[in-house]
This record gives structure tokens, sequence and C-alpha cells, in this order.
């Protein structure tokens, strides 16, 4: 590791996807870094099979690029996110998500915009990929796509997620968990809450390219619905999460309800749109009740 150089740690939390990931520190080694930092790549595996272990193993034979492999057998995002950052030593962590893959200079952009700007972290763009034709409505209807700003501008703590996303690793130094293990999703949102209430900024680079693979097993409409209910489920405990919540779903259900044959007249899509609406709605719901819709912590199939 260069004395002279910043060095990132490039975290990836990972559960049963060994082609994904296989496909991701592939196109990690292919980072060019222009000479500008170092980097080093830590998997955490919330897999407690240790499924991860073996493509970690087959890439670090074949490798320059230090990777460190650990474990988290306790299912749980935001769990395994703390250890991946637990086990970072980089200057700077960067996040992506093991089913994505990186543009080969999305590391050297962030660290510049992130270095030019004088901000506490920097987010890019995830962009849908298929490895074969989806179905029509699920284009039409810009399922999987993901929000996208303009170059520079500053996020506020709602728009925050880590699926493509680089920050000062001192803005956690001494948390032990940055993030809360009570999250079963949305841990990355209450993250930036948190953040930027203690007056960090983060801000969007545009040319920071991520690609997502969205898989067939997740064109299915059920595994939409089930991901609908698990972030719904979550959303309770967010503090931000109130009375005014409560009352806008106990009436978007029956709204929603009524208006899914109609929905259907103008296409599937827009029918599939409102249902994965009214699932989220549903979850909150339920949750509220005490009845958990959703056991697993992943739905990934």
């Amino acid at each position: 590791m260069s004395a002279t150089l910043k060095h990132i740690s490039v975290c990836i939390c990972t559960y049963k996807r060994p082609d994904c990931l296989r496909r991701l520190l592939l196109e990690l080694s292919r980072q060019k870094t222009l000479g500008l930092f170092t980097f080093s790549i830590v998997v955490a595996d919330n897999d407690h099979t240790e499924s991860a272990r073996r493509v970690v193993e087959e890439f670090a034979c074949s490798s320059e690029i230090p990777v460190k492999y650990c474990i988290q057998p306790e299912q749980n995002i935001a769990l395994t996110r703390n250890s991946a950052v637990n086990n970072a030593d980089g200057d700077y962590v960067a996040f992506i998500d093991d089913d994505e893959f990186p543009a080969n200079l999305w590391l050297a952009t962030l660290f510049q915009a992130c270095e030019e700007s004088g901000v506490d972290g920097v987010l890019g763009p995830v962009k849908r990929y298929f490895d074969a034709q989806p179905p029509n409505w699920l284009l039409k209807g810009d399922f999987y796509e993901r929000p996208y700003y303009p170059t520079g501008t500053i996020l506020q703590w709602s728009k925050g997620r880590t699926g493509n996303l680089l920050f000062r690793r001192e803005i956690v130094a001494g948390e032990e968990q940055p993030f809360r293990p009570e999250f079963r999703a949305g841990e990355d949102q209450d993250f930036f809450r948190r953040m930027i209430g203690r007056g960090y900024r983060f801000i969007w680079c545009a040319d920071a390219v991520a690609f997502e693979v969205v898989p067939p097993s997740r064109w299915k409409i059920h595994i939409m619905l089930r991901r609908a209910l698990l972030r719904g489920a979550t959303a309770i405990v967010h503090p931000t999460f109130g009375a005014r919540d409560v009352l806008k779903s106990i009436g978007a259900v029956p709204a929603y309800a009524v208006a899914l044959p109609f929905a259907l007249l103008f296409g599937q899509h827009r029918m599939v749109k409102l249902l994965v609406s009214m699932f989220d709605h549903v979850g909150k719901l339920l949750a509220l009740i005490g009845l958990n819709p959703v056991q697993e912590q992943y739905v990934i199939d």
C-alpha cells in the first residue's frame, strides 16, 4: 500500500450470488486508477455456508488486487455492511452491490469527484442491465430504473443508497455499527439521514456509472410484490414514519385495489406498477399489527 496515495476499500456485501460476484470481481480487476489511488476489496458474505468463499479465493489467486473475505453468519444486511466497513482499512470506503458491475473508470471518477469537490461522499447512477431480452411490459414500466441527477447535485438523505457509493472513512470512525441492524431494508437511507444530520455532505456524479444485472427471476411479478412487502414492513421502523404515513396507507390500499382493473386497460406495466405500490402499503399495515409478511432477509428469487 502506497505511503503517498490515498487508499480505497471497495466493499461488497453478498448472499448466494456466486456468478454475479465473479463478474463483479472481474470488472473490479479492470478498474483504471489513473495513478491517483490504490484500492483493495472486502467481500462480506452473509451466507453462513460460505457460498462466496470459493469465488473469492479463486479471484485472489489470479489477481494482484488485495482481497479480504469475512463472514456475517446472522442474516442481516445492516450487520453485513458493518462487517465490511470494520474490515476496511482505506482512507475511503466504496460500496457496490453483488449484482452490479462497474464501468472501468467508476472508482476513479468517484474519487476525483470527492477530492475535487471537498465533500464527504459521492454517489453515482446504477443502470439496469439485462443478459437476456426482458418482457416488453417491464421495459415500458421502467422497472428497476433508478433516479438520476445532474453532476454536483447535493443529495438529501431520502435519495441516498449504497449501490454505488464512495465516502471518506473518517465519517464513521469510532462507530461499530454505522448501519443500524433493526433495518431489514432501507438501512442505507437511515445511514444517510444520520450522516447528513451531522453535517456531512454527499453529491451526485453522473459519470461514475455502475450496472445492475436484472436476471429473469426478478422479472416475475410475485418477486416484485414480495420485495414491496419487505420494503413496506421495514419502513415503519424509520424515525420519520408517523401517523400521516399510516393514514396514507389505509387510504391507498382500497383505492389502488379499485383502480387495478382500470390500470390494466392501459397496459400490463401500469397494472404491475399499481400492484407494487399497493403491496408496499400492505406491508406497512401488516407490520403495524405485528404481522411479518416476508420472513426472509433477502428476496432474490
